[in-house]
């Protein structure tokens, strides 16, 4: 599958723009930490970008959320390392993360939440004006962005990443696509 392809099968399953826009920014993220371990930049940053593909269809059933849309992008032949990722990502599913990708799409998958959030309280309301240590300060603020699970973006850890290595990375990968999301 192509980025192509891809970008079309989210947007075909996705009408909810600022959807589309976490999934993009979640692509981003994980080319980033992609290129960092000297891993498939095209293949993480397709796992970023189609995680959330049955996001729309599961929203009533959370519990479905990534067992769906696994079955999905198996279903159209995509790469086994990429469906399991996804089936993965989501806690309430059960399944075990084991290779790199999955850990990093369960932490990279939330992170993107807390910079967005963070930029939007910035008078300017753009990425240029996040920097990690602004975020750091906002991710210790229980109130600020509570959808943006504290433990899942941890789990950075996982990958041999302290909290302050990952946000930097995020937000550097997330401010490479400013004008695609807007910020």
């Amino acid at each position: 599958m192509t980025r192509e392809d891809a970008l079309k099968l989210v947007k075909e399953n996705m009408k909810n723009k600022n959807l589309v826009k976490h999934v993009l920014a979640t692509e981003a993220v994980m080319r980033g930490l992609a290129k960092k371990f000297g891993e498939d930049e095209e293949k993480w940053g397709l796992a970023g970008l189609i995680h959330d593909v049955d996001y729309e269809k599961t929203v009533d059933n959370p519990s479905q959320h990534g067992l769906l849309g696994a079955q999905m992008l198996a279903g159209i032949g995509l790469d086994d390392e990429i469906v399991n990722a996804v089936r993965a990502h989501n806690d309430a599913l059960g399944y075990d993360r084991i290779t790199r990708m999955d850990k990093a799409l369960y932490a990279a998958d939330p992170v993107t939440g807390l910079i967005v959030a963070a930029a939007l309280v910035k008078p300017s309301k753009k990425l240029a004006d996040v920097d990690t240590e602004f975020v750091l300060k906002k991710y210790k603020e229980k109130s600020f962005a509570r959808g943006a699970s504290r433990e899942q973006i941890n789990s950075c850890e996982e990958l041999g990443l302290t909290l302050e290595e990952f946000i930097s990375l995020a937000i550097e990968a997330m401010q490479n696509i400013a004008d695609e999301l807007g910020l």
